[in-house]
């Protein structure tokens, strides 16, 4: 049996996409008679003069071949002798991102074109990052329309490297850059001698040959429940695609979120009976007993994967309004969908350099990071760790539009059953009641140094009658919510000391926004191979430490003799004399 390649082909408008596909299938004899003879036809009425319009077979919408763009995405299956291929072929223009983004979703390898005339542009990063968004882990740089830059090596040469940096901030783990012309079939199915140069394989024979293999049936089995079979009362079924693992009759399977084990009885692929079934596989499963199980619901035979009713993600916006918090929508995670709130949006991303940018609202096709509470609990985790419940979209609650589509980062604590009462007892009643003024010493820099520091100092503050709390970023916790605990523990009056590897640079000017003037940054820096710090220096800590020149012991004797004067309450003056 042939394997299958699911491919996209994106870019900027203009980049020649939907001719690269249209050339490939031309040139491999890959269309059938009648195919060829209505591309030739209608190229006689085309923008090339006579010539063959090869994006003629892509574009099949009128107001595509008026305006020479692709619109919708258009879907193309085929055949060779050494694999079967479906490719999705994107628009480029700014304004059909959303529909990029569809294509981006299904596929394992992206196609993304480049003009030789002018390289690498935002659209170029944009497409690049989304990819990357979806859960693409393979590239081809298809360096595209090389015949008007006379196939010139070092053009080439310079798009590739500025394609290298773009992509260094991803996970791709591989990265091909092909120099193409679509137009005129230079290294599209076969070696062109215009680019003596160049010792790469051809576009397609390099698409035949590419190891896209998912390990997903490697991992324990999970199928999100898309349908409950019932056609009569001796039968009950539940239908869906198994997204990771195996499973074969007589396996024990866990059903989230009602966590009740049942065995598989029956296992039906299409209509025949099965001894076991894979990733990949649309199955009905028969259990051996009944469990309360609905669509939406998930088979797993993975203990470690949890509800959770609040989480931080991801996402490309990609409608007309303006996001901002508060907003409520449809959350479509696997097959569930729930009511949702955007509680939060932490930053987005500057499509061109990369750099976080804090921000209290998106629009249109831009990347951020929020915050999202669920009106109840739903089977989900990270898209690192589960694609099929790592993934979701928002939906308008009132057009049934798609708004965004985003991966889940990480779940969160929910502290929707936390209500903070009025009372007469302040936090200055707390601070006096404890003898000290609390303080938020906030550890950032070289791990794990900072966390064995905060905790060495903690000690010391409690060896001479101090009332502390040490925090770190547990799983599941974002920054701002560790910086709200942490104002809270200041609040009754307590000293937190929060060690936490916070590396972006506005991520922990939001914490000291959050906790205000008793937010103190201790910044452990130890500038040795191997060891691992912030990507953003702070600019002006409160305290800053080399902790290759001290012991840990030291290096929290002088920590603690910097925040006397932060920390003495009248009643507490003479506590650290000893230091």
């Amino acid at each position: 049996m042939k394997s299958l390649l699911k491919f996209i082909t994106c870019g900027s408008v203009d980049d020649g996409k939907s001719t690269l596909i249209g050339h490939m299938l031309y040139d491999a004899k890959l269309l059938f008679a009648d195919q060829e003879k209505a591309l030739e036809l209608d190229s006689r009425l085309g923008s090339r003069g006579g010539k063959i319009d090869y994006s003629l077979l892509l574009d099949g919408l009128l107001a595509e071949r008026e305006q020479g763009i692709t619109i919708d995405v258009a879907y193309r299956y085929f055949t060779t002798d050494h694999r079967s291929f479906i490719v999705a072929d994107t628009p480029g223009h700014e304004e059909y991102t959303r529909n990029m983004a569809v294509g981006a979703s299904f596929a394992d390898l992206a196609v993304i074109l480049v003009d030789a005339t002018k390289g690498v542009i935002t659209q170029t990063k944009r497409h690049t990052r989304i990819c990357a968004l979806m859960g693409i882990k393979h590239l081809v740089l298809a360096v595209n329309k090389m015949d008007l830059v006379h196939f010139d090596q070092k053009i080439f040469d310079e798009i590739k490297e500025d394609f290298s940096r773009t992509t260094a901030e991803f996970h791709f783990q591989s990265i091909q850059v092909i120099p193409v012309s679509a137009t005129e079939g230079d290294n599209i199915t076969k070696k062109s001698q215009h680019t003596p140069w160049y010792e790469g394989l051809p576009l397609l024979s390099y698409l035949e040959n590419v190891d896209v293999h998912h390990t997903d049936d490697t991992k324990p089995f999970m199928m999100p429940v898309q349908r409950v079979c019932r056609p009569d009362h001796t039968f009950r079924g539940f239908q869906g695609q198994i997204e990771a693992g195996s499973i074969a009759v007589g396996d024990e399977l866990t059903t989230l979120p009602s966590r009740e084990k049942a065995k598989v009885k029956r296992i039906l692929v299409t209509d025949q009976d099965r001894d076991s079934a894979f990733a990949g596989q649309p199955v009905t499963i028969q259990l051996d007993r009944e469990v309360d199980v609905s669509r939406g619901c998930v088979f797993t035979k993975d203990d470690n994967i949890h509800e959770a009713d609040s989480f931080s993600a991801t996402i490309l916006w990609m409608d007309d309004s303006v996001l901002t918090p508060g907003k409520n929508y449809l959350v479509k995670v696997g097959t569930k969908i729930l009511p949702g709130t955007v509680t939060a949006i932490t930053h987005k991303v500057d499509i061109n350099t990369g750099n976080t940018v804090p921000t209290d609202h998106i629009v249109k096709n831009e990347v951020a990071k929020c915050e999202f509470s669920l009106s109840d609990y739903i089977v989900i985790d990270s898209f690192e760790q589960n694609k099929s419940i790592g993934g979701f979209i928002l939906i308008d609650r009132v057009t049934n539009m798609t708004s965004a589509c985003g991966v889940i980062d990480q779940t969160l604590q929910s502290s929707d059953s936390l209500v903070r009462l009025d009372t007469e007892i302040t936090r200055d009643v707390r601070a006096q009641q404890k003898g000290q003024n609390p303080l938020t010493l906030w550890f950032t820099g070289t791990v794990p140094d900072q966390s064995i520091l905060a905790k060495e100092v903690e000690k010391r503050l409690v060896s001479t009658g101090h009332h502390t709390m040490l925090l770190g970023n547990g799983q599941g916790e974002s920054l701002q919510r560790l910086a709200e605990v942490a104002k809270l523990m200041n609040d009754a009056g307590l000293i937190a000391l929060v060690a936490n590897d916070s590396p972006i640079e506005n991520d922990r000017e939001t914490a000291r926004d959050i906790i205000g003037k008793e937010y103190i940054e201790v910044y452990v820096n130890r500038p040795l191979a191997g060891s691992r710090g912030t990507n953003d220096t702070p600019g002006n800590p409160e305290i800053e430490i080399n902790t290759s020149k001290f012991s840990i012991e030291e290096a929290a004797n002088y920590v603690v003799k910097r925040i006397i004067k932060y920390l003495i309450n009248e009643s507490s003056r003479g506590q650290f004399l000893n230091f």
